[in-house]
């Protein structure tokens, strides 16, 4: 049987009990984004009542409004959906926030679509940004074949023939009470789609509503009818980006999913959303989100080293957020495919891990990124995304890296990859980790003297050590290919993304190596800082100084 696409429809008044900011928050973060990553869910956007004149929303005439595309309605009778509607999957907050909201749900079958050239797919992260505006008309018909037959008449040979003049028109698309949902009395709903700055107040379209024909409809066919006016407020993706000064302490319920989080306290301000978005291959990448509250603000994305999780970055943004002036970005920061074992089948690559990155902006609906910075393994990834997806990137800082991978790379990662099998460390549930041996060997490489031996620095020097300890063993050997083999050197040549290389004072033979990079980076160079006094992580080591140079560079 083929599948039936159609939409799922709601209207919501919160209750005057209810926050507003809780509101948002439980929307945007829960509701939405456990809809958008279901597979027949290829859209969801909120709309807010733009035909309230003055006047205060109601339970009668409420103020928001969402809409999702769903490929085929029978989908939404099956577990995978209506497990989401039932506790532990719904959350107690869910729960206790839905007792605040007056909703109004309704499942409608798609009919028929009319569209012009300049419509836009918004859920298309190009378009992010772009608005418009619907007029939602029901119709509930007198009993009978004709009625309805008249109105399909009516719509094909003339209604929205003369409704495609109206300035502003994108589309119109028409639908009837879902199958799916016999007990519900039978309503035909009309969402015509047009620009913000439309005429939808002119000649044009008092003419296409006050015809003979549309007159005739209104009162032989229509035994009732309604319409409502709403402006997008927002568009759902698959992963939480909404963030706020007083963001609620919640954690996601559903067993099945991976986690998420929101925190009220950030050094960015707003809270922060820890969740996790998947890429096309099926890899979830988990990450961290902070900063600006504004949903529009610059992102900044941060890549780790190989070996290590998102907290190396923990001291650099604190120094990072202490300027009021970088408080207007987001950033974000995530786990690399191969900190854990569930890092996918395919060859793990400098073109995929870029990928990935893409993956991130595309989840989080960021249309170009301010900046990519990444150390090591995630500076080559940085450098490699801003040369693949220069529409995507508007900046780029690699950290202690290399444009090509060294001589007898492969030999090296290999002998440490049979060092950690060797010693056969695995966790408490028996998943292989790289272990003590490495961890040790790796961190003492990676760090000064200084910090490491009895420095202040070397209670956060044994927190990486930990970190690269406990990486999956069987991600670490996955991901260390990507270090085996590419070479961005001519693509470098070419490149005018605005970039810069930095490096730590003591990372071996990188400063010279960074420096060369710099300098053959593009038409004209790119800006090139040594980090004094820091090893391969001056993030870690010089966290200040780090967020000094970053700041300078964004500037």
């Amino acid at each position: 049987m083929a599948p039936t696409p159609g939409i799922l429809y709601v209207t919501m008044q919160p209750k005057p009990s209810l926050p507003i900011s809780q509101f948002h928050d439980w929307y945007n973060n829960e509701h939405g984004p456990t809809r958008l990553r279901l597979p027949f869910v290829t859209n969801g956007f909120r709309y807010r009542a733009s035909d309230l004149d003055g006047a205060a929303p109601s339970e009668e005439k409420p103020e928001w409004m969402a809409v999702y595309d769903i490929t085929d309605m029978d989908e939404l009778t099956k577990d995978t959906y209506l497990r989401l509607r039932d506790q532990p999957v719904k959350s107690q907050r869910e729960a206790d926030t839905m007792k605040e909201i007056k909703v109004d749900r309704k499942l409608y079958d798609h009919v028929q679509s009319w569209e012009s050239k300049e419509f836009k797919v918004l859920e298309k992260v190009e378009n992010e940004g772009e608005g418009n505006v619907v007029v939602a008309v029901f119709l509930t018909l007198f009993p009978g074949e004709e009625p309805a037959k008249e109105v399909e008449k009516w719509y094909q040979q003339e209604h929205v023939d003369m409704l495609s003049k109206v300035p502003g028109w994108l589309r119109t698309r028409r639908f009837v009470t879902s199958s799916i949902d016999p007990k519900a009395p039978v309503e035909h709903l009309a969402l015509h789609e047009y620009k913000p700055q439309n005429g939808l107040a002119g000649e044009e379209f008092k003419a296409a509503v006050s015809t003979k024909w549309a007159q005739e409809i209104m009162t032989k066919s229509v035994k009732s009818k309604g319409r409502r006016v709403y402006g997008l407020y927002y568009t759902f993706g698959p992963a939480p980006r909404y963030l706020a000064p007083n963001l609620s302490s919640w954690q996601s319920s559903d067993v099945k999913s991976s986690l998420t989080k929101t925190l009220p306290d950030s050094p960015g301000g707003a809270g922060a959303i820890e969740s996790f978005i998947a890429t096309k291959d099926g890899v979830e990448l988990p990450f961290r989100l902070e900063g600006s509250q504004d949903p529009d603000a610059p992102l900044i994305v941060l890549s780790n080293s190989i070996l290590v999780d998102y907290k190396i970055w923990d001291g650099f943004l604190a120094s990072f957020f202490s300027d009021p002036a970088n408080k207007k970005y987001r950033v974000l920061r995530y786990l690399t495919r191969g900190r854990s074992s569930s890092c996918g089948t395919q060859k793990i690559t400098v073109d995929v891990l870029a990928a990935d990155i893409i993956a991130i902006l595309d989840a989080l609906r960021v249309k170009k990124a301010a900046a990519v910075i990444g150390v090591s393994l995630g500076g080559c990834t940085t450098l490699n995304t801003a040369l693949k997806y220069p529409d995507r990137v508007n900046s780029f800082i690699s950290c202690d890296t290399s444009s090509k991978s060294p001589a007898g790379n492969s030999k090296a990662w290999g002998e440490r990859i049979a060092l950690s099998e060797k010693e056969s460390a695995s966790t408490s549930s028996g998943e292989k980790i790289v272990g003590e041996g490495l961890a040790e060997i790796t961190t003492r490489r990676w760090f000064v003297k200084e910090s490491y031996d009895g420095g202040e620095l070397e209670k956060t020097c044994l927190q990486v050590k930990e970190m690269v300890k406990n990486n999956s063993l069987d991600g670490f050997k996955k991901s260390v290919e990507a270090l085996f083999e590419y070479d961005l050197k001519e693509e470098m040549k070419t490149s005018a993304v605005k970039g810069a290389f930095v490096v730590g004072s003591a990372d071996g033979v990188l400063p010279g190596t960074m420096k060369e990079m710099a300098a053959s980076y593009g038409s004209n160079g790119a800006a090139y800082e040594v980090i004094d006094g820091a090893g391969h992580l001056p993030m870690v080591e010089k966290p200040q100084k780090f967020a000094e140079v970053v700041t300078k560079l964004l500037g």
